[in-house]
C-alpha cells in the first residue's frame, strides 16, 4: 500500500535540491501554478506575504496540492502572520532575515522553518533560533564561493541560497555546499505568472534543473 503521509517540506526541498518562491502582483491560480512547478521537477513551492491574497489562496491550493506539492508561505515577519500562515495551511515558513518570533511559532507548531541571514553571526543566530535551514540572502552578493566559506565553521548548518540564483549558477551554489537553492523569478516572471501561462512556467522550472 502507498503511504498516504506527504513528505515533509524539508524531505521534498532537498531531494529536488531547490525551492521556488515565487513573487507576483497577480496569481490566478495558484493550484495550476504549484502543478506547472511539478510538473517541471520543482515540489517545493514557496507563496509569500507580498502577493495579495495569499493567505487565500494558500487556503484554497494547500490541501488540493498535497501530497505532490508542498506549499509554504514566505516573507514572514511576526508571530500573527506566521500563525495565520500555518492555519491556512502553510507546510513550512521563511523569513527575509532573523526572525526568533516567527521560528518560535513554527517549533512550537513542528512547522519547518528556514530563517533569512546573510553573515556569519546572522547565519548562527539563526541557527539557534531553530531554523530548519538557513536561508543566505541575498546570494548574490558573494556567490557559490562564499557558501563553501560559510560551511567551514558551520558544516552541519543547512544552507539554501536566495537571491540573485539563477539557471546558469544554481549548480555553483550546489557544488559549494548548498543543501538546496532557490529559483525565483527566472522560473516564475510575475508577468508569466498573471498571464497564467503554466507550459512555459513548467519549461522554465524544467530548464532550471536541467543543470544538474
Amino acid at each position: 500500500m502507498t503511504d498516504p503521509t506527504p513528505p515533509s517540506a524539508l524531505d521534498a526541498m532537498v531531494a529536488d535540491r531547490v525551492i521556488c518562491v515565487v513573487r507576483a502582483p497577480q496569481l490566478p491560480d495558484a493550484q495550476a501554478l504549484c502543478h506547472a512547478l511539478a510538473d517541471g521537477g520543482i515540489r517545493t513551492v514557496e507563496l509569500t506575504f507580498t502577493t495579495p491574497d495569499v493567505l487565500r489562496h494558500l487556503r484554497e491550493a494547500a490541501d488540493a496540492v498535497a501530497p505532490r506539492v508542498v506549499l509554504g508561505v514566505g516573507t514572514v515577519v511576526s508571530a500573527d502572520d506566521a500563525r495565520a500562515a500555518i492555519d491556512a495551511g502553510a507546510r513550512f515558513l521563511v523569513t527575509p532575515g532573523l526572525r526568533p518570533e516567527v521560528a518560535a511559532v513554527a517549533t512550537a507548531a513542528g512547522v519547518p522553518v528556514l530563517i533569512g541571514a546573510l553573515t556569519p553571526t546572522e547565519v548562527l543566530q539563526a541557527h539557534e533560533a531553530g531554523a530548519s535551514a538557513v536561508k543566505v540572502f541575498p546570494a548574490s552578493v558573494f556567490g557559490p564561493s562564499y557558501l563553501g566559506a560559510l560551511h567551514g565553521p558551520f558544516p552541519d548548518i543547512d544552507l539554501v541560497p536566495s537571491g540573485g540564483v539563477t539557471a546558469d549558477n544554481a549548480k555553483d551554489f550546489l557544488d559549494h555546499g548548498a543543501v538546496a537553492v532557490t529559483a525565483g523569478t527566472g522560473v516564475v516572471p510575475p508577468a508569466t505568472v498573471a498571464a497564467g501561462d503554466w507550459a512555459e512556467i513548467t519549461r522554465r522550472a524544467r530548464e532550471f534543473v536541467a543543470g544538474w
